[in-house]
């Protein structure tokens, strides 16, 4: 009869993989992980338990428990909202309207990649979305310009992922109602990481465009002042749009749910406003964002059942205490977890890693005496690491179905840009200010 936690732990994780490498669905994976676990060690489970009795008992309520949240009801909502950007020609505008302000910097227009990400994914809150998006009207456009296929393959990679740390966020969502943070204080904190992760990106962009003058276009193109005037028009209703939704979350007139509803409705005001709106692109909204919530919410149900089995086989308490056993400073710990979590990037998707690790993560780092808040932050790094992580790496795939190139050439262009956001990591740890100083400003005004 096994009883070590630790034991149970490595029998559970071995199980888990083992349907997730079956291809079944995640969410029942996940669930079937927890039955598994409950009928394997019933032993473990408190005598008040009935474990024939309680299985449908337990599972029923923690799918309340995991769903009945007012704050999860931003994540549809968010979805919807960049699923119209995304149908409309709301995107396009925002590209040709940055145009004319990136041309005079060095590497020109392989900064609208990043630009553009960064816009999109303060609207959007999806990774996929952002990629996507961007990816469709930039890299067509840049290699018929002559620019690098590789910095703007690269580029579009690394600043896809922004839509996870840029709010609103739909990571920060399902991170905030798991581990009862602030989801405002989230979208706050994120805010100078993803501008770090940005300059970091248009830095190297800049550095290897001198250093290889090839990977831009010898010719200068050139933009009249009523070039600049016209992109306004273009630029400020996105604008408008971002300012809306995270000021409202930011002043305090709105909670992010509310906040993602008025996100909805300027995005439909905005593609009414620029004639590209019709019910057929509303239907298709509306479903896709129904089939991505859906999902998303049977991995969180799934999730919340394997976590509170987890909870009463004792394995993250087993585990906590292993870990503070071994005397490891919170800075090896940090580096120890952060390794776990690239090498899970390799086999899960980003949304799976979150719901999946959390239950047992959190309570080791909150114990080691990390603030949860900081830690949201750099597990939203580790997401987007995931994203261009292979073999899974989401990102790569949706760059592939747009360009066309082989995985090798996209993974090698991805490469220094996967090294940056590693970087940037190392700089939220060494200097967590860089995560809090918002959150603290905005609680002193």
């Amino acid at each position: 009869m096994i009883s070590d936690p630790l034991v149970l732990s490595v029998v559970i994780i071995v199980v888990m993989f083992s349907f997730l490498l079956s291809s079944i669905w995640i969410g029942i994976s996940l669930i079937l992980t927890g039955i598994v676990g409950m009928l394997i060690f019933k032993h473990n489970l408190p005598p008040v338990i009935s474990i024939y009795d309680k299985i449908g008992d337990l599972l029923a309520s923690s799918m309340y428990d995991s769903l009945n949240s007012w704050s999860l009801a931003a994540l549809p909502m968010f979805i919807l909202m960049g699923e119209i950007l995304y149908k409309s020609s709301i995107s396009t505008r925002l590209l040709n309207g940055l145009m004319p302000w990136l041309n005079f910097i060095p590497g020109k227009l392989l900064h609208v990649n990043v630009a553009a990400c960064s816009l999109f994914a303060a609207i959007s809150g999806s990774s996929a979305a952002t990629t996507a998006t961007v990816g469709k009207i930039t890299l067509e456009e840049l290699k018929k310009r002559g620019y690098s296929k590789s910095l703007a393959l690269g580029s579009l990679a690394g600043s896809g992922t922004l839509g996870f740390l840029i709010p609103p966020s739909l990571i920060m969502i399902i991170y905030g109602v798991m581990s009862n943070v602030s989801i405002g204080k989230l979208f706050i904190a994120g805010i100078l990481p993803g501008v770090l992760l940005a300059t970091l990106y248009s830095a190297y962009i800049m550095i290897a465009s001198k250093i290889d003058s090839s990977c831009v276009p010898k010719t200068q193109d050139k933009y009249t002042a009523s070039d600049f005037k016209n992109s306004m028009k273009e630029l400020f209703p996105v604008l408008l749009l971002v300012t809306v939704v995270l000021g409202s979350i930011y002043g305090g007139f709105a909670t992010p749910t509310e906040a993602a509803s008025l996100g909805v409705l300027g995005s439909i005001f905005l593609a009414i406003y620029f004639k590209n709106f019709s019910l057929e692109i509303l239907k298709n909204a509306l479903l896709n964002s129904i089939k991505t919530s859906v999902m998303i919410s049977f991995i969180i149900v799934g999730a919340g059942f394997l976590s509170q089995v987890v909870g009463f086989l004792g394995i993250a308490r087993a585990i906590s205490e292993f870990i503070g056993t071994l005397g490891l400073s919170p800075f090896t710990l940090i580096l120890i977890i952060g390794i776990m979590y690239i090498l899970l990037g390799m086999i899960l998707d980003g949304i799976s890693i979150v719901v999946m690790t959390l239950p047992i993560v959190l309570p080791i780092i909150v114990a080691a005496g990390f603030d949860p808040l900081w830690f949201g932050i750099f597990l939203v790094f580790m997401v987007e690491l995931s994203q261009i992580t292979p073999p899974v790496g989401f990102s790569l795939f949706v760059i592939q179905s747009i360009s066309g190139e082989k995985i090798e050439y996209i993974l090698k262009a991805t490469l220094p840009f996967f090294i940056l956001m590693i970087v940037a990591v190392v700089l939220i740890t060494a200097f967590p200010d860089i995560v809090h100083y918002l959150p603290k400003y905005m609680m002193s005004k």
